[in-house]
């Protein structure tokens, strides 16, 4: 089982650099939707049981990770017509350069972290934290909205995989809860999105500097 998960961990880490290393938001947003599908198999592979709880947390994080949220973004895209990130704040080869700087630093902290014996030579941890940083990358450094509201759920993929290392002491409401806010909060950036493209018509978050008096 711990042979699957890793193997599934892999595939994730990859989708990180496959999505550092495009300009094309489609493929950055089946990208974080192939991560949510993953993550949705993850719960079921961590819990180690096929109960209700892990079942029914895999299914919403496959429907609200894999399929709505993905779905919303590429109708946002749809709708403002734009099919790529022409201008990132750093280019695609450094975007990548610092995605591998901050996969070797995660696994290097992760092996210094007092983990549960189950968890000693996972990918659990270190593939958590380089998602983590891998999405805020994106979201720092991309000027389209679109792209930064990907980076936000690539992040938070990122979070839900560390929260499957406490599977046994997080309850499930808690579990189910975090993808509730996930699910709130990109309402919101949709709402962004729209006034944005509104006021300005573009998504290009550098826009806002106008703003200023």
């Amino acid at each position: 089982m711990s042979n699957a998960v890793d193997a599934l961990l892999v595939i994730v880490l990859l989708l990180n650099f496959f999505a550092l290393g495009t300009s094309r938001l489609r493929a950055v947003i089946n990208a974080t939707a192939f991560q949510g599908v993953l993550l949705g198999i993850l719960a079921v592979l961590v819990h180690r049981q096929f109960s209700a709880q892990p079942v029914l947390i895999a299914g919403g994080a496959v429907l609200i990770k894999g399929l709505l949220i993905p779905r919303l973004l590429l109708r946002a895209m749809r709708d403002v017509a734009i099919r790529r990130e022409v201008e990132p704040i750093i280019g695609y080869i450094s975007s990548l350069f610092a995605g591998a700087v901050a996969t070797a630093l995660a696994i290097l902290f992760a092996g210094t972290l007092p983990l549960a014996e189950e968890h000693v030579g996972s990918l659990l941890i270190p593939a958590s934290l380089a998602t983590v940083l891998t999405g805020f990358i994106i979201l720092t450094t991309r000027r389209k909205a679109i792209t930064q509201v990907a980076g936000y759920l690539m992040l938070e993929n990122g979070i839900f995989i560390m929260g499957l290392t406490l599977v046994e002491a997080i309850p499930f409401l808690v579990e189910v809860g975090v993808l509730l806010d996930l699910l709130v909060g990109i309402f919101i950036m949709g709402i962004m999105i729209y006034q944005i493209n509104r006021e300005f018509s573009s998504v290009d978050t550098a826009e806002l500097s106008s703003l200023k008096e």
